[in-house]
């Protein structure tokens, strides 16, 4: 058995392994490790691999794999590889080795693009810190998101949320999210959104079956209930497609931030698990244009961002909010990566807090 190069992708499937199974999901832990053993037999993915350039957990390479290998399950083919899958048998390493060994051009093809989960599970979090603004100040919002994928989440309001023992959204959607709930309820508060628009480098579109497909396979195979929900919402974006534009995030917002922002509504800017995908040069830039915005920001005017991230050091995903004109930032919630469960703070976090 070949071993991976000591580079920094070194192990990269065993480690996503460990996660996966600690996130519930023994199944993909199993394919990644069956993956970490057999590499070897596809020689165009395994240089890829090896001479990645970058943090490897950051660019989610082991999810990568894993989406391109359930692509090819769904598609049936290698017909091992499908087997495994739909529960015929537990041959991991056999049906691993199999589909590496034929689908190698395949899968290093696949690996060239960042998964987009476009988890809308995670809009429990979003959801949450709006209603935390409007009750404070009920104001409309204007939504601009980084890294929409492709822009499910932009269609928030029309889903139905169960927060703890809050309700909101549109309660007869197909498109339910009751994540865990730890903590106090959020408040209670209508959320108004006036518009809701984003942007992605390689936007996907809810009008054409590649692209759903595509979405599709990043869920994981073993959580039949993340799909129905992602097939739901996929339905709603063909219904009402979001407004997802192609281009750099760092130009697109640097033009929406210029625009001038209507007197009686609250600019948003939101992303969800983005930040980890830019460089430094990028984040530090984002981040002075955010705090440059806010520094023209008024209570008329008012501008927030919520983002949804990773810490630094990748040990817990943080809600973390910024409102202007104040500049007080704070952790609402730590949460899940796919949404699973809320730890809420609230906004008695933002007391005491450090200005932005």
């Amino acid at each position: 058995m070949k071993m991976l190069a000591a580079t920094g992708a070194r192990h990269a499937f065993a480690r996503q392994a460990e996660s996966c199974r600690s996130a519930g999901s023994d199944f993909v832990a199993a394919v990644l490790e069956a993956v970490d053993r057999q590499l070897h037999l596809a020689p165009l993915s395994s240089r890829m691999v090896q001479s990645w350039t970058g943090d490897p957990a950051a660019a989610a390479v082991a999810l990568r794999v894993n989406g391109a290998l359930h692509a090819l399950a769904r598609r049936g083919n290698p017909s091992h590889l499908a087997a495994l899958y739909s529960g015929q048998h537990d041959d991991f390493d056999g049906a691993v080795a199999e589909a590496l060994s034929q689908q190698d051009q395949f899968i290093a093809d696949w690996m060239r693009y960042p998964t987009q989960t476009n988890e809308v599970a995670r809009g429990a979090a979003i959801m949450s810190t709006l209603m935390t603004v409007a009750a404070e100040r009920p104001m409309p919002f204007q939504i601009l998101e980084l890294g929409s994928s492709c822009g499910l989440n932009l269609n928030l309001a029309r889903y139905a949320y169960r927060l703890g023992g809050v309700a909101a959204g549109d309660l007869s959607s197909p498109v339910r999210i009751e994540p865990q709930w730890r903590g106090a309820d959020p408040p209670v508060a209508p959320v108004s959104i006036l518009s809701a628009e984003g942007v992605d480098l390689n936007p996907l579109n809810a009008q054409d079956p590649a692209h759903r497909e595509r979405l599709l396979s990043f869920t994981w195979a073993d959580q039949p209930s993340r799909s129905r929900r992602l097939e739901a919402a996929l339905q709603i974006a063909v219904a009402h497609p979001p407004q997802v534009h192609r281009g750099d995030a760092k130009l697109w917002l640097t033009q929406r931030l210029a625009e001038r922002q209507p007197d009686g509504v609250c600019r948003a800017v939101v992303h969800t698990m983005f930040l980890q995908y830019l460089g430094d040069g990028d984040r530090s830039a984002i981040a002075a244009m955010m705090a440059a915005a806010g520094a023209g920001a008024t209570a008329e005017r008012p501008l927030i961002e919520i983002g949804l991230e990773w810490t630094a050091d990748r040990r817990e995903v943080q809600l973390r909010f910024t409102r202007w004109p104040d500049g007080e930032s704070a952790v609402l919630a730590t949460c899940h990566p796919y949404g699973d469960w809320v730890d809420w703070r609230g906004a008695a976090s933002l007391r005491g807090q450090s200005k932005a």
